[in-house]
């Protein structure tokens, strides 16, 4: 995922951005931005196959909109937004074709760690925490993933998931407390 070119886009070098620029800038923001994109997706999904498809659909959907964005400064916050509701419909998808096997699998397999720029050296303690993520209700995933793997604050939380602050407070809250629970069972097992 060097460059946009890997996502198959015609005539990226010609497009214009909304500033007067080309597609150039949207090449500089992919190469800046896609790896940590994919790793909020591999974060949400636990598949980073899944995730990368996620993200390079976001890109394309940022390139097919590219001139006609109202407001360029915020192109972070409609790709997360766009990675964000991706991941919805991945895991909707999953779950409609075998909604008890996918929870199952999902609760019992191990994230992967397929490369070196993907999450290089996990300890033991950082996979629990992962595959404990994974098993907390989407909504609160995305809280907790949003606030604490992000930094993002509650108000951009809320514009991220499209929900008001209070559900992102009580969102992230179940989250930890549901994390807090999941990781104390899991060490004293």
């Amino acid at each position: 995922m060097d460059s946009i070119d890997a996502l198959g886009l015609p005539g990226t070098g010609a497009r214009p951005a909304p500033d007067g620029g080309t597609a150039d800038e949207l090449t500089a923001l992919y190469r800046r931005h896609a790896l940590g994109l994919v790793r909020l997706a591999v974060v949400m999904l636990g598949d980073r196959g899944a995730a990368e498809d996620v993200v390079q659909e976001a890109f394309l959907g940022l390139h097919l909109r590219w001139g006609s964005l109202a407001d360029p400064s915020r192109v972070m916050a409609y790709l997360r937004t766009s990675v964000l509701n991706g991941c919805r419909t991945t895991l909707h998808r999953q779950r409609r074709r075998d909604n008890a096997a996918v929870r199952a699998m999902a609760a019992d397999a191990p994230i992967p760690l397929d490369g070196a720029d993907a999450w290089a050296p996990l300890g033991e303690e950082h996979r629990e925490v992962l595959n404990a993520i994974k098993r907390l209700p989407d909504r609160q995933r995305e809280a907790v993933v949003l606030r604490f793997y992000l930094d993002m604050s509650e108000e951009e939380i809320a514009r991220a998931m499209q929900i008001s602050r209070g559900t992102v407070k009580s969102a992230t809250f179940r989250g930890m407390a549901a994390l807090g629970r999941m990781l104390g069972e899991e060490g004293s097992q």
